[in-house]
Formats: C-alpha cells, sequence, structure tokens
C-alpha cells in the first residue's frame, strides 16, 4: 500500500479542490474560444472569397465586354478585320480601356494573327504575323503608356514558329458558334498561362476568324498578393488535378511570370486538397474547412469552389495566428492557476508543519543519510514533542558510533553498493575487470629500521595511492600492510576500466614523486605497481557475519605477481597482456618479457607501462630498439639481441630490463638452447 505524509495529504487536498475548479473553467473557456476561432477563421474566409469572386467576375465581364464590342464593330462593318490601321486603334483602346485584359488577339484561317498586347503597366505591344509577309516572322510595334495616350518607341522583327491556327483556343473557337472560355499556355512570345474568352467572328454568314480576350494568370497572381488574408495568410487558386492556377506575388504582369519558387504557405494548400478528396467537390461545393500541419506550424485551410470550372480557391490562415490570442489568454490562465497552486500549497504546508509534520520529516531525511552511509550528515533536531526528539537523538548517536568504522571499511564503495540495492549476502559474478597492485619497495627493512615513525611516511603514501584510485573511477579493495588492492569495472561497470587503471598507476607515481616521500636513508620512495585485466569474480565474499566485496580469480594473482616482478626487471609499472591490449593506443608500453604462467600455453607477456599516449607525448626511441632486440632474442638470434639491448643501455644507462637480457644472452650465446627451448622465463617471486 502507497502511504503519503502529512503533509503532502493535506496539501494534495487542497490542490486538488483549486485544479478541479480551475479545470472546469478553463475548459468552459477552451470551448468557447474555439468557437469564436472558427468563426473567424470563417468570416476571413468568406471575405476573401467574395473579393476573389468579384475580381475574377470583374475580369470576366471585361473580357466579355471587350469581345462584344470588337465583334460588334465587325458585324457593323464599322471595322474590316483586314483594316489594319483601324483594328489597330480599335484593339489598343480596348486594351486600355480594361486594365485587367493581357491580350486582345484574331487569328485568320490563313495562318494570319494579329494581336495587341499590355506588358506590364507602362508598355504595350502590336504584333502581326502575315502570311504576305512570310508566316515565319513576326512584327511587334511597342508603345509606351502616358498620361491619357500611348507613344510609339520601337518596331522590331523576329523569327516565330508561332502558326495561331495549330493552337487550341483556335481549334475549339472556330468550330463553334458562341464564345467560350478556354485555357492558354502558348502566346507567340513563349509560355504564358493564361484564360482565353475566345469565339469566332462571322460576317455576311462568311467566317472571318476568331476573336480572343486573354488574361494572364500572372494578373491574377498579383490580384491575390494585394488581399490581406488575416496578418500572415495567403490565398491560391487552383485548378483540376492540384495545378496552381495563382499565388501571391506583387511583381508578376505580363513581363514577370509569376515567381518559381514556391510561395511559403502553397504546400499547406496542396495538402489540405489531397486530405479532402472525395469530400470536397470544387465544381459543386460546399465549401470546407480543415487543419493542416507541416514540420513547424499547424494551419487552417479553407477550400471554395470558385466561377471557373474546376477552380478552388485556398485560404491559409498559420493557426498561431487565429489561437495566438487564445494561446495567450491560456498561458496567462497557467501562470495565474500556478500562483494560485502555490499560494495554497505553501499556506496548506504551513499549516500542516506547524502541527507534526516537520519534524518527522527532518528525522527521517537524517534516517536517508544513514541509510546511505552519508554519517556526516547527520544532525540532531529538536522538537516540542518528546518522542520526537528522543528519536532524533537515538538516530545522531546512532551515527556517531558508525562514523567511528568509516575508516575501517572503503565508505563510498559501501555507498556505491546501497544506492544500488546490491544487498549485503554473500554471492557475486564473472565480469571482465582490472585489478591493481601497488606495494613499497623494501618496506619489511624500513619499517624494522624505522619502527612506530614508519606510520606517518605509510599512511600519506596509502592517502595518495588512495585519491588517485577515486580519481579514476576505482574502487579501493584493501590495504595489506604496505600493499593498495583496487580494482576497475564494479561495483559501477566501466568500458575503460583498464585505461583508467593505467591513468591511475602513472598519476600516482607521480603523486607520490611529487609530494617528495623519501624513505628511511633519504632516498625517493620507491612504490612497484602491477595491473592485470581478466575475467574475475566480483562480489559480497564471506560469511553471514562477515562480507568483503572484493574479486578472485587467476587474473587478481597474476595482477600481484607483476607487482613483484618489477623487482626482477628494475621497472616500476607492469601490466599484462590484456591489460595492454584493452589499453591500446591510449597508453605507451614497453613489452618486456614473456613469463610461464600455470594454466596459460606459451607464457604471458608482459609490458612496462611508460606513460598515458597524447599528441604532446612521444614514446621513446629506446622503446622500438628493445622490443627489435626481444624479437631477434625470440628468434635465437643471440648476437643481434645482445646488440640491440646495447643500445637500450647507451640510451637509457639505469634500464635493468635491458641489462637482465644481455645476461642471458650471453649465457644462451656460451650454451646455446635445445630445439624445444622457448623465450619464455619463469616468475621467481610469488
Amino acid at each position: 500500500m502507497m502511504r503519503i505524509g502529512i503533509r503532502l495529504a493535506i496539501s494534495g487536498l487542497v490542490l486538488a479542490s483549486i485544479v478541479v475548479a480551475a479545470g472546469g473553467v478553463h475548459a468552459l473557456w477552451w470551448q468557447t474560444a474555439s468557437a469564436s476561432t472558427r468563426e473567424l477563421a470563417a468570416t476571413i474566409n468568406s471575405q476573401i472569397v467574395a473579393a476573389v469572386e468579384r475580381e475574377i467576375l470583374s475580369i470576366a465581364d471585361q473580357a466579355r465586354a471587350a469581345h462584344t464590342s470588337i465583334r460588334t464593330l465587325f458585324l457593323q462593318n464599322v471595322l474590316e478585320t483586314r483594316e489594319a490601321d483601324k483594328r489597330e486603334f480599335v484593339l489598343l483602346s480596348q486594351l486600355q480601356a480594361h486594365p485587367t485584359l493581357s491580350w486582345i488577339a484574331f487569328g485568320w484561317p490563313d495562318g494570319s494573327f494579329f494581336a495587341a498586347h499590355r506588358l506590364g503597366d507602362r508598355e504595350l505591344e502590336m504584333m502581326e504575323i502575315s502570311v504576305a509577309d512570310g508566316a515565319d516572322k513576326r512584327r511587334a510595334d511597342r508603345y509606351k503608356v502616358i498620361t491619357g495616350d500611348i507613344e510609339f518607341e520601337t518596331r522590331s522583327f523576329e523569327r516565330t514558329d508561332f502558326v495561331v491556327t495549330r493552337q487550341q483556343w483556335y481549334e475549339v473557337a472556330i468550330k463553334n458558334d458562341i464564345p467560350r472560355w478556354l485555357e492558354v499556355s502558348n502566346h507567340p512570345v513563349g509560355e504564358r498561362r493564361a484564360l482565353a474568352y475566345a469565339g469566332p467572328i462571322d460576317v455576311y454568314t462568311m467566317r472571318q476568324g476568331v476573336l480572343a480576350i486573354m488574361i494572364e494568370y500572372a494578373r491574377l497572381s498579383r490580384f491575390l498578393s494585394r488581399l490581406a488574408v488575416g496578418k500572415s495568410g495567403a490565398a491560391f487558386i487552383i485548378g483540376q488535378s492540384g495545378m496552381t492556377i495563382a499565388a501571391p506575388d506583387p511583381a508578376a504582369d505580363e513581363l514577370h511570370a509569376q515567381r518559381s519558387t514556391p510561395h511559403p504557405l502553397l504546400a499547406a494548400a496542396h495538402r489540405a486538397l489531397r486530405l479532402s478528396e472525395g469530400v470536397y467537390d470544387p465544381d459543386f461545393g460546399p465549401a470546407r474547412s480543415l487543419r493542416v500541419s507541416d514540420a513547424n506550424a499547424d494551419f487552417t485551410v479553407s477550400l471554395a469552389p470558385l466561377a471557373f470550372p474546376g477552380w478552388t480557391l485556398a485560404t491559409v490562415i498559420p493557426q498561431a495566428e487565429l489561437t495566438g490570442a487564445v494561446d495567450a489568454t491560456i498561458r496567462r490562465l497557467l501562470v495565474g492557476l500556478a500562483l494560485l497552486v502555490v499560494v495554497a500549497g505553501i499556506v496548506s504546508a504551513y499549516l500542516a508543519r506547524r502541527i507534526i509534520a516537520t519534524p518527522l520529516v527532518k528525522v527521517a531525511a537524517e534516517l536517508r543519510h544513514v541509510e546511505r552511509f552519508e554519517l556526516e550528515r547527520v544532525r540532531r533536531h529538536p522538537s516540542r514533542l518528546s518522542e520526537i526528539e528522543n528519536l532524533s537523538t537515538t538516530i545522531a548517536d546512532m551515527a556517531s558510533g558508525l562514523s567511528a568504522f568509516r575508516k575501517y571499511i572503503p565508505a563510498e564503495l559501501v555507498k556505491s553498493l546501497v544506492s544500488r540495492g546490491i544487498a549485503a549476502h554473500p554471492g557475486g559474478a564473472i565480469r571482465p575487470m582490472t585489478v591493481m597492485f601497488s606495494d613499497i619497495a623494501g618496506f619489511t627493512g624500513m619499517s624494522e629500521r624505522l619502527g612506530e615513525d614508519v606510520i606517518p611516511l605509510l599512511s600519506r603514501y596509502l592517502e595518495i595511492m588512495s585519491t588517485q584510485v577515486s580519481g579514476q573511477r576505482g574502487t579501493i579493495d584493501k590495504f595489506i600492510g604496505d600493499a593498495v588492492m583496487a580494482f576497475w569495472g564494479a561495483p559501477v561497470e566501466n568500458a575503460d576500466h583498464a585505461l583508467d587503471a593505467c591513468r591511475a598507476a602513472l598519476a600516482g607515481q607521480q603523486a607520490i614523486r611529487a609530494a617528495g616521500l623519501a624513505d628511511d636513508n633519504g632516498g625517493p620512495l620507491g612504490v612497484r605497481i602491477g595491473v592485470n585485466s581478466g575475467d574475475m569474480l566480483v562480489g559480497n565474499i564471506g560469511s553471514h557475519l562477515r562480507l568483503n566485496y572484493t574479486v578472485l580469480g587467476d587474473a587478481v594473482n597474476i595482477a600481484s605477481r607483476l607487482e613483484a616482478v618489477n623487482k626482477e626487471y628494475g621497472t616500476e609499472i607492469i601490466i599484462g597482456e590484456e591489460t595492454r591490449r584493452l589499453a591500446g593506443a591510449g597508453i605507451h608500453a614497453r613489452e618486456l618479457d614473456r613469463l610461464m604462467v600455470y594454466g596459460r600455453a606459451g607464457g604471458l607477456r608482459i609490458f612496462e607501462l611508460v606513460a598515458m599516449a597524447a599528441p604532446s607525448v612521444v614514446p621513446p626511441a629506446w622503446i622500438a630498439t628493445y622490443e627489435r632486440g626481444l624479437e631477434q632474442y625470440r628468434r635465437r638470434n643471440f648476437v643481434a639481441a645482445r646488440v640491440m639491448f646495447r643500445e637500450v643501455l647507451v640510451a637509457r644507462k639505469t634500464d635493468r630490463a635491458a641489462q637482465v637480457m644481455i645476461e642471458r644472452c650471453d649465457a644462451l650465446i656460451a650454451k646455446p638452447p635445445n630445439d624445444d627451448w622457448m623465450a619464455t622465463s619463469a616468475m621467481r617471486t610469488k
């Protein structure tokens, strides 16, 4: 059964009532605000739809009016289709009178073509493709629009492959009796998408040709850019099959096509059309509104059919714009609610604390310190209640008694075991780890000579080594006289246990030298270290009466032997073969020899740890020289090996390992080994 404290219970009841009431008010307000947001979006959409429809109807009316006017002039013989001067005047006048029209064009059955073309807001163009002049030549006259008039600028002739009789709008219109709306993409000046109102011209029942009034879609894009769709929204006209008819572009006109870079909100409009397939009909409606999202924002998209078949007006408004005020109000409500909860919590907690909760909470916290072995943090807490006062005093006395044992056990290890829930009963597991043994050279004789004066020196040495081990995530196992046993990889797993152990060994040697520790003869204190890695049994070893969290196994025994082997080779730190492999490029080490080890065929390769690898640390050249000599030694090239070992002595006069190998080479040269000889040495120490 879950239990809670008195203070939490009282505070929880007060806060729960506040939260429930505030939640009900918030839900009611949110529902009202959401409805208002939807109504606002619908209002904006209806206004935009009405404005766009008015513009489209206005353009359509202008196109029909221009077509009717010019057609009437032809029918009444006021103007003949081949009268170039009058025809040019009429077409230019109509184009000036209707600023939304882009083209007024006439095509004859023989392939001749004549058109007035608007070039933005400041220029007009009259063009003609005449069979008499050659159907592949286009004449173009440019006019500058001035106030109330036009002014001729230039005339040019260009080659063209435009043939009016091959255009779809011409082919459809010439076969019908009444004008109709058609889509146009190909013009004498190139590809420009437009809408054309095209119909035949008959004079005295003779079909003269086709008259077309065209509005380029760029004009619609320019109109859409002037619409205010909220603060940052946009409106788009999308045709059948998802084709974009027009997107807001203030620079679009007959000279400047719609920008090739898609409008940032266009993707939301197309996504809304795809999502509404099957429930929205662009020909018969009704309008539909839905929310769509992309990686950056949410949008409200309204879809409404327009007058032209298959055309849809998509109005896209960022959701943040519609709900910005709502979100801001919600934030204010949340802040107010949070303040209310805080105030109510403080008041309720204060009342509960004054009665009984605070003394109990403090005592429970002290018990937690004891549980985590944080004895230095345990304090006495006076209380008006004698029972709580006695309990607090008892806990403090218990912590004081336990503190006396901290110097006899590894406190950090106990904390780690407790925090990980490792029970205090015998048991363990096999785990890949690294173990280290360190020992003071000649400590036995030194302790006899110094007597009790050796204790300060020993304490300082143990303190330095313990600090370096702990600093490299290691665990102190035990002190055995002057020996320090430590391991890496438990109770906290450590993938870099070998590298951290090497770093701790080097740091320990360096710290001892920096501290100036000296033996009884005044010389530097010599410390030998052995490091080895492998699978070890780690856990609580012992009985139910006495446990020791430690490591066991052959890899541990070998590490102890390696520490002693330093004496034979005159080295300070020897590491095992597995430690060398795991540390890899993280260290600089010299292979010393191969030792005979029980249970390992071919012996164990041992290495002297020289330094940690770093860009600024270059391994000494004598390491490579020694290892080449070792290779020759193993190949029975004892003379060559001795030469290389002597080179090491030249570079490093006090290298005991090289001297040992020279003595072996001399003995083997004097008495060559048998055929079954192996370059493996036996350990002389236990």
